[in-house]
């Protein structure tokens, strides 16, 4: 038993090495362990709570794991998604991409979207929560991620939607899509990942020797109109795939930071 006031003492001493605000991610597992509210941290902090499950919590962050893993949640599009281990944690970043796929298929009465990668399905329940009118066929190789994707379909029900298939890239998806949007691996094989990344699936991370490869595959399939995440520094080589397989309205966008985050191709 500690009080909330040294609870939070306690996780965020442990966490100061850990992350840029550890009171903060203290304040969060203590939410999660305890019931409590955010309020409650502040109006209550001499009140005795027990810590134990806390402090199992903050062991694990001390030890470099994502938060969302410990807490089983992640925030996305002002949502917060199902996020376990075998699928990749949304990033904010991502959120982009939802933005690049709602303006491409504007224009449609009743777009249906492909998505490769479903990841935790974010990425197709963001989709299919913005617009009633679009259909998500969304894929992964990983049946673990397809588990967690199909978790968050039925937390904000578009079941009716979304559907899932276990596949590489498109391989066996007969239904004609209006566009393909994904968030592949792309990072390059010999990359030092951060500590917490080494948690994640590596197959979610890596996209080859290169980090392209996958993204090229993804190009080659000269599918009408893409929407897709890609490395920072990886734009010279994608323009031209993207030109080989005849793309000619193409533009790469950036991230707050100002740089290369991803790109819209149409043919």
């Amino acid at each position: 038993m500690r009080s909330i006031k040294n609870a939070l003492d306690f996780g965020a001493a442990q966490l100061k090495n850990v992350c840029d605000r550890p009171r903060y991610e203290a304040q969060i597992l203590l939410c999660h362990a305890t019931k409590l509210s955010r309020v409650d941290l502040v109006v209550k902090e001499q009140t005795q709570v027990d810590t134990t499950r806390f402090e199992s919590m903050i062991a694990r962050r001390a030890k470099g794991e994502p938060i969302e893993y410990i807490t089983g949640l992640a925030s996305f599009y002002s949502r917060e998604f199902i996020c376990e281990k075998g699928a990749l944690i949304p990033r904010p970043e991502t959120e982009a991409l939802i933005d690049r796929a709602i303006d491409l298929t504007k224009d449609f009465d009743a777009p249906i979207i492909a998505e490769i990668g479903a990841g935790s399905g974010a990425v197709a329940v963001t989709l299919a929560m913005l617009s009633p009118n679009i259909r998500v066929i969304a894929s992964d190789i990983s049946g673990a991620a397809i588990r967690v994707a199909r978790k968050n379909i039925e937390r904000f029900q578009v079941a009716d939607r979304v559907k899932l298939i276990q596949t590489n890239l498109l391989d066996g998806v007969d239904d004609d899509f209006d566009a393909l949007i994904s968030n592949p691996p792309y990072v390059r094989a010999d990359y030092p990942l951060p500590k917490p990344a080494s948690f994640e699936p590596k197959a979610a991370l890596i996209g080859g020797k290169k980090g392209t490869e996958i993204l090229e595959a993804i190009i080659a399939l000269r599918k009408p109109v893409l929407a897709c995440e890609c490395g920072y520094d990886q734009e010279t080589t994608l323009r031209e795939a993207l030109k080989k397989n005849g793309y000619k309205m193409v533009e790469f966008y950036k991230d707050y930071a100002g740089l290369t985050r991803g790109f819209t191709a149409k043919q």
